[in-house]
């Protein structure tokens, strides 16, 4: 199956797991490709790439045999496809995407999913009214997580995360008062968490598609277990270029703190806290993977907070 995978994938694939990692899987893509439709069932048609398409997964626009439009998405080992498997499966399609090829994962790392309009998010919307819709969105996704589900809590993934942020605060005294403070956050946090709700993970505007089914769907879960402020934490910071070069951006996402909290009924302080970790851990991640302007922003933006 020939095909040349968007260069946007490819770039982030190479700042993630570095370029020659990247290049093993890259390579092993075709094949990988063909295993996956061969197990999403007979008769299955290749359309074309979605292209520029994601920053972590190859997606492949296909029809089944009964020409009903479906989406195809295979994901790195990393990437944990049987997680984003599992929680889909779960919401089956309350608020999210739906999966189409069951709960048992496939060895290529392959989804078979509905179809969404992928080049429209909620990023085409104006600003007020994309939170808006997002906040009527996420909420769906916060449910009861399955009995014996495989998902990782909240504290462990910020625990492994805190790890980057005290070698980043190392290699660069500057960053220390701000990381500090980030996982001084995150200890009060954990330690009074009040929920353990199944969450998406990554939540944000350009996470949510429009859809035929529903006006608009989320997908790209990377899920865990815990409370909704974790969640909505990433949506406050959404946007962020914008916010950073605007005159108003300190205040402005002060507000959006105050908005989204008391809109979907979450503790603002926790909300607060949240905000300043993922907005200090995105941006050390982010200048360890040569990604220095968007490290620098989020870092500015933390520092607002």
């Amino acid at each position: 199956m020939g095909f040349e995978p968007p260069q946007r994938l490819v770039r982030a694939l190479g700042e993630m797991y570095g370029d020659g990692a990247a290049a093993v899987w890259l390579d092993r893509l075709p094949t990988l490709t063909e295993q996956a439709v061969d197990a999403a069932g007979p008769d299955l048609t290749v359309e074309r790439v979605a292209a520029p398409g994601g920053r972590s997964a190859l997606v492949l626009l296909v029809r089944r045999a009964d020409g009903t439009p479906a989406a195809l998405k295979i994901a790195p080992p990393p990437a944990e496809p049987e997680q984003e498997r599992a929680a889909l499966a779960h919401w089956n399609g309350w608020g999210a995407v739906k999966l189409l090829d069951g709960a048992e994962p496939a060895a290529s790392g392959g989804l078979l999913l509905e179809r969404l309009h992928h080049e429209v998010s909620l990023r085409s919307l104006p600003e007020a009214k994309a939170l808006l819709e997002a906040a009527g969105t996420v909420r769906r996704l916060w449910v009861e997580p399955p009995a014996g589900h495989p998902f990782e809590t909240v504290a462990e993934r910020t625990g492994r995360q805190s790890e980057g942020m005290r070698a980043a605060a190392t290699a660069d005294p500057e960053l220390a008062p701000l990381v500090d403070a980030a996982l001084a956050a995150r200890t009060e946090l954990v330690e009074g968490s009040p929920e353990l709700l199944l969450l998406h993970g990554n939540f944000r505007q350009s996470k949510v598609l429009s859809g035929e089914r529903a006006p608009w769907l989320t997908v790209g879960p990377e899920p865990l277990v815990g409370e909704r402020a974790y969640d909505l934490a990433r949506l406050v910071r959404d946007r962020v270029e914008d916010l950073i070069a605007s005159p108003g951006g300190p205040v402005t996402a002060r507000r959006r703190v105050k908005r989204l909290a008391e809109s979907l009924e979450v503790d603002q302080a926790r909300l607060h806290g949240w905000t300043l970790f993922r907005a200090v851990e995105s941006g050390t991640r982010a200048l360890a993977e040569g990604r220095r302007q968007m490290g620098e922003v989020n870092l500015e933006f933390a520092g607002w907070l």
